[in-house]
């Protein structure tokens, strides 16, 4: 009897590991690994923008929120869209969520895949440089909450993500948003990962880690994203 019970749990166990597996989205599970296509709300990501003066507050022209897809994309499909007129010639555009769960003070190996929405040429030219190849998508992790800060008369992030196209030590690049050579204004998935560099972060004392991804421009121009799925896997 008791040989009995035991393979009924076994096969149990594996048959619910295999079904957990294979779900779209699994972010109601705490902790890593990380995966939402986004379909039910902004399962968590809050959305800002930094690295302009105060003086431009007005004029940086900032939106996000939970979409859909634009056409000619499935458009039943949700997404977080994220806009803005970079008017510093250096503006972050940026999600961040807290994942709890993980064990305090570790080390964590990421690799981030990154599903978004772009229209804009690699190659295109633009005011400071491309619209695709000059907005550098970035991700990164720290053991503290990115937070805007103001500091003489200018808006920075409190962690370092790098410039431009440069790592920092919270977050590194993973290419830019340029869909290739394809004509503008028609609306594309793109996916970026850093799947040849994992990212290492240290979780904080109580097992909690913020993620972070966003876009540093050097486009001087209106850039309209939508993140349709965002997956963050320990190596």
């Amino acid at each position: 009897m008791k040989s009995t019970l035991l393979l009924v749990s076994v096969l149990t166990g594996s048959l619910f590991t295999f079904s957990a597996c294979n779900k779209d989205d699994i972010s109601s599970q705490p902790g890593l690994p990380y995966q939402s296509n986004l379909q039910r709300d902004q399962d968590g990501w809050v959305a800002d923008i930094v690295d302009y003066g105060v003086a431009q507050d007005t004029t940086m022209r900032f939106k996000s929120g939970w979409k859909s897809l634009p056409s000619p994309l499935d458009t039943t499909r949700k997404s977080l869209m994220l806009e803005s007129m970079n008017r510093s010639d250096d503006a972050f555009m940026f999600l961040k969520k807290k994942v709890t769960g993980l064990q305090p003070n570790k080390d964590y190996s990421l690799v981030f895949d990154i599903e978004l929405a772009s229209k804009y040429p690699t190659n295109s030219i633009g005011i400071g440089g491309s619209p695709g190849g000059s907005v550098y998508l970035k991700a990164g992790a720290s053991a503290v909450e990115p937070v805007k800060e103001k500091k003489d008369d200018f808006y920075s992030l409190n962690i370092d993500k790098g410039a431009q196209n440069d790592n920092g030590k919270d977050a590194i690049l993973l290419g830019n948003v340029g869909i290739g050579d394809d004509e503008p204004d028609a609306y594309k998935l793109i996916t970026r990962s850093n799947a040849d560099k994992p990212f290492t972060a240290r979780s904080n004392a109580n097992g909690e880690l913020w993620l972070l991804v966003g876009t540093d421009s050097g486009f001087e121009g209106l850039t309209t994203l939508y993140y349709s799925q965002i997956k963050v896997t320990v190596k």
